[in-house]
């Protein structure tokens, strides 16, 4: 079911994002991520001069390389538009990603490690819901490679909770209900 009509308004902002998983050639898997955040007027910006309707503030893009046990291999991150000349200094700091697993608390690793002045908002907020997309690229390759010794992704989303009809279904072995 589509939202409702809104009330009458405005368009101001968008903020945009695009993911993409990737299996490569080499046996590793490529998470990309890119955020793009744009008005719809014009402003000036100290550090850019005049920003112009459409033009990004935020585009920042980052490259997630995992193994099938989804660590992090190799991290690559751009900073292309800031509102501020020291936006991009920040995206080295990144590299302390590497090493680190996507696993349940991923959000909470990724902000404990880049989190308020250790990283950048924007970006960080991001790298959170990569962790989704890499499970969303490899579930199915890794659930046959896996065979039953993969558990699915009980209590995670209410379709997943372990009393639902889909675990009921798909899942029985894990079902938890009456």
């Amino acid at each position: 079911m589509p939202l409702s009509a809104p009330a009458p308004r405005k368009h101001l902002h968008t903020r945009r994002y695009e993911f993409c998983g990737y299996e490569r050639e080499d046996g590793l898997w490529d998470i990309e991520g890119r955020i793009t955040d744009t008005k719809t007027y014009g402003f000036a910006n100290e550090f850019r001069g005049e920003i112009k309707p459409g033009e990004p503030i935020h585009d920042m893009s980052v490259r997630l390389t995992l193994d099938d046990e989804l660590t992090v291999a190799a991290i690559e991150v751009s900073s292309d538009a800031g509102p501020y000349r020291i936006c991009p200094d920040i995206v080295p700091d990144f590299q302390v990603m590497k090493g680190e697993r996507i696993k349940p608390g991923w959000h909470r690793r990724v902000k404990e490690l880049l989190g308020g002045v250790k990283g950048c908002t924007h970006i960080v907020e991001m790298m959170g819901s990569m962790g989704t997309v890499a499970y969303q690229t490899m579930y199915w390759r890794r659930k046959r490679s896996a065979g039953e010794k993969s558990p699915p992704p009980i209590n995670t989303c209410h379709a997943f909770a372990a009393d639902s009809e889909v675990v009921k279904r798909f899942y029985p072995q894990f079902y938890r209900g009456q």
